[in-house]
């Protein structure tokens, strides 16, 4: 049997190979779908694991400050930071936006961070080339996927910054490359107002009766002056000192502090079980629909290529040969169409589609096993049709005309 098959591939074995390197891309378009899913999932737990925190505290009632918009006062870390169970505490503000040098701009998550050290809730945890932020403003430490280099001037909102560090794998949960940036200078490009707004806001006011008083322009220009400092922050970061339950230190920042506290089991659960959980179902069906058009054209090459022996397959039914043979032929044939396309899948998956692609893609041993076994599955399924149509021929169609 297993030379039947064989001889019946080598016969043919141009059109067989250049089936499965057909198949095999649809194949790796399909590992690569599994891989963006992967690489998703994985983006939000490294946003968590590069965090530091073990707790995020933000505004009540929000699901910020990934999925939602947080905003709390900055003062409020130092009433958390005197808590039981508390070890560290630090402000963040997370702000998507484009972030230029020169003409060209590229999408990044601004990361303001509180002054520190290394090993601060926030900072990048470790740079492959630089150093960290020294000073309080107009400083930025950069992922290398942004493009930036070290000393490179970057444009945020009106000011200037000095890339003097470079880090790697720090990404927001949608793979923007992060930023990081003095938090006071965060702050203020939250809520930063152009000249011609701000000139605006002053003519709109004073052009307002209850306005024209003696005193209230000053006063105007006062509080306007106010508005450029901005004493919001998205989150605060909280690391639980050692003996002490993440839960119970959340429980009691809840109690006291009238704040939402989230844990890491809970923030990733945020990030992926509603953050990304639309684009997962959107990959999930991409994935059910790639399957079938597989199915689809491996059933109809095998078929075909079974219509093309009708008359082989009628003399052997005449001389004896038994079904199991017959039927044992075709599926050996599906199955070696589906292991070429799965080669030929993994490697394009492996050294073109995923480098290529503009996420992250990863790519688990683990799916790759799966894979394989569901082409396999799918090959044999697909044989159903050409073997019915085998085991119809009659014999004596081998000695027809």
């Amino acid at each position: 049997m297993i030379s039947l098959a064989g001889r019946d591939i080598l016969h043919s074995w141009g059109k067989f190979v250049f089936t499965g390197m057909g198949l095999g891309l649809l194949i790796g378009i399909t590992l690569s779908m599994a891989g963006i899913y992967r690489g998703m999932v994985d983006d939000a737990k490294v946003l968590l694991d590069n965090s530091g925190a073990d707790l995020w505290v933000v505004q009540k009632d929000t699901l910020g400050p990934y999925a939602e918009s947080s905003s709390i006062y900055d003062d409020i870390w130092r009433g958390i930071r005197g808590m039981p169970g508390v070890e560290e505490v630090a402000n963040i503000t997370y702000l998507t936006m484009q972030v230029f040098k020169g003409d060209h701009d590229v999408r990044a998550m601004v990361t303001g961070i509180t002054p520190g050290e290394v090993g601060t809730p926030g900072w990048p945890l470790y740079l492959v080339a630089g150093r960290q932020i020294t000073r309080s403003h107009y400083e930025a430490v950069a992922d290398i996927a942004t493009g930036f280099k070290l000393g490179d001037q970057i444009r945020i909102r009106r000011h200037h910054y000095t890339v003097t560090g470079l880090t790697r794998r720090m990404v927001s949960s949608n793979g923007d490359p992060m930023v990081f940036i003095p938090l006071k200078d965060a702050q203020e490009a939250l809520f930063l107002k152009d000249n011609d707004a701000i000139w605006e806001q002053r003519r709109r006011s004073a052009g307002t009766p209850a306005f024209n008083r003696p005193g209230l322009p000053d006063l105007l220009d006062s509080f306007m002056a106010s508005q450029s400092t901005n004493p919001f922050v998205n989150a605060v970061l909280v690391r639980v000192g050692a003996g002490h339950r993440p839960e119970e230190v959340a429980a009691s920042i809840r109690r006291w502090k009238r704040l939402t506290v989230y844990t890491r089991a809970q923030m990733e659960e945020i990030l992926v079980g509603k953050l990304i959980a639309t684009s997962a179902r959107q990959i999930f069906m991409f994935l059910v629909i790639l399957s079938l058009v597989s199915s689809a054209i491996v059933a109809f090459i095998i078929y075909t290529l079974t219509l093309g022996k009708i008359r082989e397959i009628a003399v052997l039914k005449l001389i004896g040969t038994k079904n199991r043979t017959i039927v044992g032929l075709i599926i050996q044939q599906s199955i070696a169409l589906g292991m070429i396309g799965f080669v030929v899948g993994k490697i394009s998956a492996t050294l073109l589609m995923a480098p290529i692609f503009p996420k992250y893609v990863l790519l688990l041993p683990f799916d790759s096993v799966i894979g394989f076994f569901v082409v396999v599955v799918i090959c044999i399924l697909s044989s159903i049709i050409a073997i019915r149509a085998a085991l119809s021929v009659d014999p004596a169609e081998a000695i027809g005309g």
